[in-house]
């Protein structure tokens, strides 16, 4: 075991590190490859900008995981926090009880969702979140005297979390090879992604039949066997896929002939990120539930939770008796309280006006000065999410070889070069905080060129452009 420091003593980087790998399992994370590397250790934080514990400086194309909308060092927050923990920092919202933060987040949800929402289940994560998916739609059909309605339809690359029922839900094969994944009663159809399976067709041809998917499954299983189908507005984790203007339209209309369920997993895209309050607003659709998480406190402290559509929500309150699910931090009062205050600075800044606006028109026209580098196949954007494809061959999005890790070799040059991009497969992608100004994306941009320069560089000297 590591010895704890002594009180005001300055740990080195070496000492971080070995007391992470002696103690500190990642999540998602090779635990031997850290512990041989060594974890980056972030100290400190301002606006879109994070510095390690050796005063390199990043600027933050993430929103820390998708996130912090807001940015880091909102005194706001911190002192609604400070305040509620003071007066009440826990009650839970068992034995008929609530608190005052927890109802004014509820109120205030209801206000800036679309108008079918008028009722919120509160969970601590969106993992949780879409746990109570799976419960809650499961019960409403039972409630209908449809108890054979089980099944949930979700897309291949899809991600709803890690827990059992949230990574299956999810269509990533590496984490359904661990656990016996997915649970039974969900099944997956193919991904609305041009790039990879619509090659030969306009998009807006590919989305109709990629949403087309979605009712032969339907149809194969029996509409009295289907509760419900769940997607992202934008894949997120799958790498930014954003669908044709066509597709959402489509499983809309698909969901309503044969009366299921619409989930829109809103974890990512809710809070302004689209350019919308919800990204089922901005892609044109109109669900029955919505999970949220992450932007609803920046990331500040956990929270999710489940918006419930007026057509559930009235079978569960005036036909269901008890729905015997919950989680001890249902509602937390700390965390409704950050909350609150980040959605009154959401408003108060205009964010979502901001993005719709001004900062994600720009990156979009930054994002498609790009498309001539060689590296890229693909550029494209949605509010302040962006995705680039870096390809062997512009001609037919040629891959590189399977044994070349593209993505991983520009991420590294990222990190090196003071700016945090993730990498997905082939696609690098991005997600900054909302309070992005058109200078800071000018700076990322410069970034994000000198990035794929030194990322071409590597393929040619490597062969791999071969």
């Amino acid at each position: 075991m590591t010895a704890a420091p002594t009180a005001g003593s300055r740990r080195s980087t070496a000492d971080w590190q070995a007391a992470d790998s002696a103690h500190f399992l990642h999540p998602f994370t090779d635990f031997q490859a850290l512990a041989a590397q060594g974890a980056r250790i972030i100290t400190r934080a301002d606006n879109i900008y994070l510095w390690d514990n050796e005063g390199n400086k990043l600027l933050d194309a993430m929103s820390g995981l998708w996130c912090v909308n807001v940015g880091y060092g909102q005194q706001a927050l911190v002192d609604a926090a400070t305040r509620q923990m003071k007066e009440l920092p826990f009650y839970n919202a068992f034995f008929q009880t609530a608190t005052p933060p927890a109802i004014e987040l509820a109120e205030l949800l209801a206000e800036v969702t679309p108008p079918q929402f008028q009722h919120v289940f509160f969970s601590g994560s969106g993992s949780e979140g879409n746990d109570t998916v799976v419960r809650m739609v499961r019960r409403y059909w039972d409630i209908l005297g449809e108890p054979e309605r089980q099944v949930i339809i979700s897309r291949d690359n899809a991600y709803h979390g890690s827990t059992m029922a949230g990574a299956s839900l999810g269509g990533m094969s590496g984490m359904h090879a661990q656990g016996g994944l997915p649970i039974p009663g969900i099944v997956h159809i193919g991904q609305p992604y041009w790039a990879e399976l619509g090659q030969g067709m306009s998009r807006d041809a590919f989305g109709l039949v990629a949403a087309g998917w979605l009712e032969a499954k339907i149809l194969d299983l029996g509409a009295d066997k289907v509760a419900a189908f769940i997607g992202e507005p934008i894949q997120g984790a799958g790498g930014v896929i954003i669908p044709p203007a066509t597709y959402w339209p489509e499983i809309q209309r698909i969901c309503d002939q044969y009366g299921v369920l619409l989930v829109s997993d809103e974890v990512i895209c809710g809070f302004g990120r689209t350019g919308q309050w919800w990204g089922c607003e901005t892609l044109g659709y109109r669900p029955d539930l919505m999970t949220f998480a992450k932007g609803v406190t920046s990331g500040y402290v956990p929270l999710g939770g489940v918006m419930v559509g007026e057509r559930v929500a009235k079978v569960l309150i005036e036909q269901g008796g008890e729905f015997t699910h919950g989680y001890t931090y249902s509602g937390h009062p700390v965390a409704c309280a950050v909350a609150l205050a980040n959605i009154k600075l959401i408003r108060e800044l205009k964010l979502v006006e901001h993005v719709r606006d001004e900062v994600g028109p720009y990156l979009a026209a930054q994002f498609e000065s790009l498309r001539e580098h060689p590296l890229l196949g693909d550029a494209e954007t949605c509010g302040l999410t962006g995705a680039l494809l870096l390809v062997k061959d512009k001609v037919g999005l040629k891959p590189f070889a399977p044994e070349v890790d593209i993505g991983m070799a520009c991420r590294a040059h990222c990190f090196a070069n003071g700016l945090i991009m993730r990498a997905v497969g082939n696609r690098m992608i991005i997600a900054p905080p909302l309070v992005i100004t058109r200078s800071q994306i000018d700076e990322m941009m410069t970034l994000i060129r000198r990035c794929l320069d030194l990322t071409l560089a590597d393929a040619s000297r490597q062969g791999w452009m071969a």
